[in-house]
């Protein structure tokens, strides 16, 4: 009897120092939201993952970005990027329910992960912190930092992280990077055709800034040029 009471006794307290550690891991997450709604990230998880990558060819590689101010970013990129990523961002509380089902059904369509209905928020949740790791666990904790990003930060704030932090190709991040990069302008100069252009590489940043043109890129940036006129933006 004595021996099952010590069991039971260190099952519980096994039990409350892994409640005690998932608490502790939260409020962690939460306290570089809270320091971020009013200070700018100077870099992500995502930013830092792929400068070791390219610092594993070259040791003195640095990013190319620069932080630039909501109003430093022309209305025609965020209007290409919602209209693009996410065109609920303004009404939803952090999940586009109708598109993660429509991403499911694609995926079971296709036998595999094809579509991740991911709205700007979430994007946002897995560039600070989180890594490309598809499983359950990574994405339930992409979900906690999402309802945090939410629930701490308006959407203005969201989305001006969000496009200072967005890949935009191979060590390239952020609208000022990108504009400068690809158009020779400044992030708050870019005409509508550019800002989707630029929105239009978003799914695969990498890829498209090494092949340039592409039939498939130049079609979906005027598709997105369609779109921009409805996009809400804050």
């Amino acid at each position: 009897m004595k021996r099952l009471a010590r069991l039971r006794r260190f099952v519980v307290f096994a039990l409350a120092a892994l409640v005690l550690g998932f608490v502790l891991y939260q409020c962690w997450f939460l306290a570089h939201i809270v320091y971020w709604s009013g200070h700018d990230p100077e870099i992500t998880r995502f930013m830092q993952m792929r400068l070791d990558r390219l610092r594993e060819k070259d040791p003195r590689r640095q990013l190319v970005h620069k932080w630039v101010e909501y109003g430093r970013i022309s209305g025609n990129l965020k209007r290409a990027v919602v209209a693009a990523e996410d065109a609920k961002f303004i009404d939803h509380e952090g999940f586009d329910w109708d598109s993660i089902q429509r991403a499911m059904e694609k995926n079971q369509r296709r036998g595999k992960v094809v579509a991740g209905g991911s709205t700007i928020t979430q994007q946002l949740a897995k560039n600070l912190f989180l890594s490309n790791e598809r499983s359950a666990l990574r994405k339930g904790q992409e979900a906690v930092i999402t309802v945090m990003l939410e629930s701490v930060m308006d959407k203005r704030r969201i989305l001006e992280i969000y496009l200072n932090v967005a890949e935009w190709g191979e060590g390239v991040f952020g609208a000022e990077a990108a504009a400068r990069r690809y158009f020779g302008v400044s992030a708050v100069g870019l005409a509508p055709e550019q800002a989707a252009r630029l929105a239009a590489m978003l799914p695969m940043p990498r890829y498209y800034g090494r092949t340039g043109d592409s039939h498939y890129l130049a079609r979906y940036a005027d598709t997105i040029l369609a779109r921009m006129p409805a996009a809400r933006v804050p």
